[in-house]
């Protein structure tokens, strides 16, 4: 275990496919031998299916996996004190509710409220707590108004994210570049 990190929390965030889970993984088997997984993706197709079940087998037995598509409440009443804790992914979370509830300002307060419970919870029981999300405006222009809004929105997210965090890595090809 990491001495003084506890109570921390850690943003990993970066393109697809640039080792930000399997870094923010890595710190939090570095942080507690007690392991939580907060996973927000959802099936959708095949492609999804290969996504969640490879993230599955870079996790070991000791894991303890909650499935949390829509926000935090569910596990508001868990003790997870002295655990480390990895919320995969902010993006996941964000498309979710955008794609439920449509509105995107709504939808950012919602996002921003359920991570609050998780911030006011990590408060209270000192995990450590590793967020990973996507820096999805670095690409190309989304052709249709709904990937704009996304792109829009999660970037809103984002920054909300990058303020309330302890330390901020930006991850490029599997190396983490510390922002903050």
């Amino acid at each position: 275990m990491i001495s003084g990190i506890l109570g921390r929390k850690v943003l990993f965030i970066g393109g697809a496919r640039s080792g930000k889970s399997s870094l923010a993984q890595q710190r939090v088997e570095e942080a507690s031998p007690k392991r939580v997984y907060l996973a927000t993706g959802v099936v959708t197709d095949q492609e999804m299916a290969e996504r969640i079940a490879l993230h599955r087998r870079r996790r070991s037995e000791n894991w303890e996996t909650f499935e949390v598509p829509f926000g935090f409440q569910e596990v508001e009443d868990r003790d997870f004190s002295g655990c480390g804790v990895l919320l995969d992914c902010v993006t996941f979370l964000v498309s979710n509710l955008l794609l439920r509830d449509k509105e995107p300002e709504e939808v950012f307060m919602r996002v921003t409220e359920e991570l609050e419970v998780l911030f006011r919870k990590q408060s209270r029981e000192g995990f450590f707590l590793a967020l990973v999300s996507n820096e999805v405006g670095c690409g190309v222009v989304p052709e249709n108004f709904l990937g704009r809004q996304f792109r829009d929105l999660q970037g809103k997210v984002n920054q909300w994210l990058a303020q309330k965090a302890d330390e901020v890595f930006l991850v490029v090809a599997g190396v983490p570049w510390k922002l903050k």
